[in-house]
């Protein structure tokens, strides 16, 4: 099972990192669905949805589920090259400082990054198949 990340259909960041993994991932690594949409709750039942933030989450190959930094270091690993090594410098920071700084950012989101259209992000034509609902 592929790698899937469930983002926040309503966040223009998430909007936004999702066309960056999308563009970056060359292998196809990943895949992409909306946090609320039905891969999802297939993907997360009820008891392990309780609890997880409202922007990106990332369920691994073998079923684990991957919040807040975590879930971007394991991205960024993932892609490989220049952001393997990013991942890397960005794990060297203890869990609890990174996903403070995260839980930052998620709450200000909504000021700083545009609410988008659309739960889809716009992405080329060639990717549109990587998404589910």
């Amino acid at each position: 099972m592929p790698d899937t990340i469930f983002y926040d259909g309503h966040c223009g960041l998430c909007h936004r990192f999702v066309r960056f993994v999308a563009a970056a991932d060359r292998d196809g690594s990943f895949r992409f669905a909306p946090l609320g949409g039905t891969t999802f709750e297939r993907a997360a039942p009820p008891e392990q949805r309780t609890g997880l933030p409202d922007s990106v989450v990332l369920r691994t190959g073998d079923g684990q589920l991957l919040v807040r930094s975590a879930a971007v270091i394991y991205t960024l690993e993932r892609l490989g090259g220049t952001w393997r090594f990013v991942a890397r410098v960005l794990s060297l920071v203890p869990a609890p400082l990174r996903d403070a700084a995260y839980d930052l950012v998620a709450r200000l989101r909504g000021r700083l990054f545009k609410r988008p259209a659309a739960v889809c992000p716009a992405v080329p034509p060639h990717l549109r198949s990587r998404f589910d609902p």
